[in-house]
C-alpha cells in the first residue's frame, strides 16, 4: 500500500469515528466501545477492499459484510452514510421510534446492511450460508464476517467455523474483534479465550493476528486469498479504540453521557484528524 492510500484510510477511519460519535450524541447513549473498535476495519473494507454500489445496495455480485456483533451497528451506519448509502442527517435518528437505524443491524431497514444480527452467534451461521450460496452460484464476491471476542463464548460460532474451514469457503473471511472486553467485564475473567489465532488455525483456517488500528496490516490481511483455506483475522484491539477517555472507562460496552462529554469525545477525534491533515501524505 502506498502512502496516499494509507493516508486516505486513516482519514476515513477518523471520519467514521466523528460521524459515529455525533450519531450517538444525538441519542445520548449507545454501544460505543465495540463500535469504536471496528472503525479502522470498516475504513479499510469500505475504503479499499470491498466491491459494492451505494446506489444499488442489493447488487447481486457485491461483497457482503456480516457484523455478527450486531451492537456495532452504529459504526456500520456511520460508514454507510459517509459512503452515500443514505443521507448523513439520518444518523441522528439512531435507535428512535420509526428509525431505519435500529440499535442492532437490520437488513430490512437499512440500505447497505447485508444481514440482520443481534442475537450473538447467529451471524456466524448466516455468513456461512451467504458465502456458500455465492459459491454455489459461481459469484466472485466475498463475505466478511465480524465477530466479537465475547461473542465467541457461543458454541454456534465454533460450529460455523468448523463448517467454514471444512467446506473450504475461501470466499468467507472471519474477523474476530479481540478488544479484551464483553458486556460484563474483561473476557479473561469471564471466559478466557486462550490463543485465538492458534484455535482458529487448528480449526483449519489460515489465521493471522494484526493490530486492530493498523490500516496497512488490516489491508494486507483482508486481501490475502489462499487457494485452499479460508482466512481468519484476529484483531488485537482495545475497546473504545481511538477515544482515550472511552478506552480508559471500565464499563464502556454501552455508555450514557451528557452532551458536553460527547462533545469532548468528538473534539479529541477532530484534533487527531487535524494532526493527520497537517502531517499530510
Amino acid at each position: 500500500m502506498n502512502r496516499a492510500d494509507s493516508y486516505a484510510l486513516k482519514h476515513f477511519a477518523l471520519e467514521i469515528r466523528i460521524a459515529l460519535l455525533e450519531e450517538m450524541k444525538a441519542r445520548g447513549f449507545g454501544h460505543i466501545g465495540g463500535s469504536l473498535s471496528v472503525c479502522d476495519l470498516l475504513a479499510v473494507l469500505y475504503g479499499k477492499v470491498m466491491n459494492y454500489r451505494s446506489d444499488d445496495p442489493k447488487w447481486a455480485d457485491r461483497d457482503k459484510l456480516v457484523v455478527s456483533k450486531g451492537h456495532a451497528g452504529p459504526a456500520v451506519y456511520a460508514t454507510l452514510a459517509l459512503k452515500g448509502f443514505f443521507p448523513m442527517e439520518e444518523l441522528k435518528t439512531l435507535n428512535r421510534p420509526g428509525t431505519n437505524l435500529p440499535s442492532h443491524c437490520d437488513r430490512n431497514k437499512t440500505p447497505g446492511v447485508d444481514c440482520t444480527c443481534g442475537s450473538l452467534g447467529q451471524g456466524t451461521s448466516q455468513a456461512v450460508g451467504i458465502a456458500l450460496g455465492d459459491k454455489l452460484k459461481g459469484r466472485a464476491s466475498r463475505t466478511f464476517l465480524v465477530v466479537g471476542d465475547g461473542e465467541i463464548d457461543e458454541g454456534q460460532c465454533w460450529e460455523a467455523a468448523m463448517f467454514t474451514a471444512g467446506k473450504k469457503l475461501t470466499n468467507l473471511v472471519w474477523i474476530v474483534d479481540d478488544n479484551k472486553k464483553q458486556l460484563d467485564g474483561p473476557t479473561e475473567e469471564i471466559m478466557p479465550q486462550f490463543d485465538l489465532r492458534a484455535k482458529l488455525e487448528a480449526f483449519g483456517f489460515e489465521a493471522l493476528r494484526v493490530k486492530g488500528n493498523d490500516v496497512e496490516a488490516l489491508y494486507e490481511a483482508l486481501t490475502r486469498k489462499p487457494a485452499d483455506k479460508p482466512i481468519a483475522i484476529v484483531m488485537d484491539n482495545i475497546k473504545g479504540s481511538g477515544v482515550k477517555a472511552v478506552e480508559e472507562t471500565a464499563a464502556n460496552h454501552s455508555m450514557t453521557v451528557n452532551a458536553e462529554t460527547w462533545d469532548s469525545f468528538i473534539a479529541a477525534v477532530k484534533a487527531d484528524l487535524e494532526a493527520l491533515e497537517k502531517e499530510g501524505v
